[in-house]
């Protein structure tokens, strides 16, 4: 600050601070006189001073609008039925499992014990079937006609292992090509909107795969790539099969029984990382 307007500032505050003074010497003798005449001298408050003084009355708390959580949608039956038959029996051999659902378009992933670790939406194959045209795991997808497109059902052994372009996948049924994976981010992928169909709430467009299954991102990280990291055992249910059709161990319920039937037709599962990547169909966007 100019050290001239300082000086200024200063003189006013002075002069001021004399009339200050010379107003505290005069309050006593009107305090005096006040007494002399036998009335006391009690300061009173104003009205704005009197209100700010009241005491408020306290404000009755908002009651919390509480929103009671989505259920989940019931499973489905005949997945409960699978899950329940395969913790029954056994028919895991120890291993986690899953129950995949094309008719709900959704899968349930289960630890060893029966324990339910995640449940998501799927995509599937466009065409409805439950079984695969012959050769169809060789051919590449622009030669796959759409009645050919399907998820067949059934009971596989899957384990993780390379496909083409350089890519690893976790396999259900290698010989026909059909793997779960993630949505690929490929133009094709996005053009066809599987993501948006995924998240849609109706099951109708959840039909648009060449006969492998996809999961989002997120999913397939957390719980399929965890979970099945060592191999499991993958339960596609039919579409128009019955169960037994589908799964000829559904509903035996002993170990030896369902030892004999799989010795008369085993189940081979897939040799994880055997590197035979250039057998299997680009299944990285199918």
């Amino acid at each position: 600050m100019n050290k001239a307007v300082c000086g200024a500032a200063i003189s006013v505050s002075l002069a001021f601070g004399g009339a200050a003074a010379v107003a505290q010497q005069a309050a006593p003798a009107s305090t005096k006189l006040l007494v002399a005449a036998g009335g006391a001298h009690k300061p009173t408050a104003s009205p704005a001073t009197a209100a700010a003084e009241k005491p408020l009355a306290p404000k009755p708390a908002a009651k919390k609008r509480i929103r009671p959580k989505a259920k989940p949608d019931p499973v489905p039956q005949a997945m409960s039925d699978v899950a329940d038959w395969v913790g029954a029996s056994g028919d895991n051999r120890g291993l986690p499992y899953a129950v995949i659902d094309k008719v709900s378009a959704q899968l349930i992933v289960y630890a060893p014990d029966g324990k339910m670790i995640g449940r998501a939406p799927v995509l599937i194959g466009s065409a409805t079937g439950d079984g695969s045209a012959p050769g169809v795991g060789e051919r590449e997808l622009h030669d796959i006609p759409m009645e050919d497109r399907t998820t067949p059902a059934g009971r596989y052994l899957v384990g993780f292992g390379p496909a083409a372009g350089h890519t690893r996948v976790l396999w259900v049924d290698y010989v026909n090509s059909i793997s779960i994976h993630a949505i690929p981010p490929t133009k094709g992928s996005a053009k066809e909107k599987r993501t948006q169909r995924l998240a849609s709430k109706t099951t109708d467009d959840n039909r648009i795969t060449h006969g492998c299954i996809n999961v989002s991102p997120a999913f397939y990280r957390t719980t399929i790539a965890t979970t099945f990291r060592k191999g499991g055992v993958f339960y596609v249910l039919p579409d128009t099969e019955t169960l037994q059709e589908a799964i000829p161990a559904y509903g035996l319920n002993s170990a030896e029984a369902i030892a004999a039937l799989e010795a008369a037709d085993p189940v081979v599962p897939f040799a994880q990382d055997d590197g035979e990547a250039d057998v299997a169909a680009d299944t990285g966007a199918r």
